[in-house]
């Protein structure tokens, strides 16, 4: 899907401060669609009830990191108008609190995928903790989202939100702290 028109209130999900836009796809007070769209990363503008103003972005069209103010955003765009070229920029997004490639070696690499099979390239992350934050951000706005190991070994896929591989009682045992916590094997 690609939207040639400007977004509004109306397209969005919650609008106002009293809800969190961290992790989530905002939409800002702009002329031009193809630069409305972000991702919130952080900051003390982030939260709901915000302290501060400041909101950290990353754009959905160049990829290029931002600054905005609170006030310049309108509020959480619907998912299901977030644009194809969009999503595929979303999929290229490390979790807020990534660990640095210098000090730590990828154990996984995440894939999202649109309903018509296409991706861009694997986003490496470090953690088990990374790989599963990857899959929350993405959840909502992708149509597939797959974890490979550093093997390209499956770990975990997900379709329309839906867990495939593994199943949800593998998975719950992954997470139980008496089985050891979670391990992607």
């Amino acid at each position: 899907m690609e939207r040639k028109l400007t977004y509004t209130a109306v397209d969005c999900s919650a609008t106002g401060l009293g809800y969190s836009i961290q992790g989530k796809v905002v939409v800002i007070n702009h002329d031009n669609p193809e630069r409305q769209l972000y991702f919130c990363l952080c900051g003390n503008g982030a939260g709901a009830n915000p302290s501060g103003s400041a909101a950290f972005l990353v754009s959905l069209c160049t990829g290029e990191f931002a600054l905005k103010n609170r006030s310049e955003i309108i509020g959480i765009l619907k998912p299901e108008l977030l644009p194809d070229s969009a999503k595929l920029q979303l999929s290229q997004i490390r979790p807020v609190g990534a660990l640095n490639f210098k000090n730590h070696e990828p154990k996984y690499s995440g894939y999202s995928f649109l309903p018509d099979g296409r991706y861009a390239s694997g986003v490496w992350l470090c953690t088990e903790q990374e790989a599963l934050n990857y899959v929350e951000m993405q959840k909502p706005y992708q149509h597939r989202i797959m974890l490979c190991d550093r093997d390209d070994f499956c770990v975990l896929e997900m379709k329309n939100g839906r867990l495939l591989h593994p199943s949800q009682e593998e998975m719950e045992a992954l997470q139980n702290p008496e089985n050891g916590g979670l391990t992607m094997t």
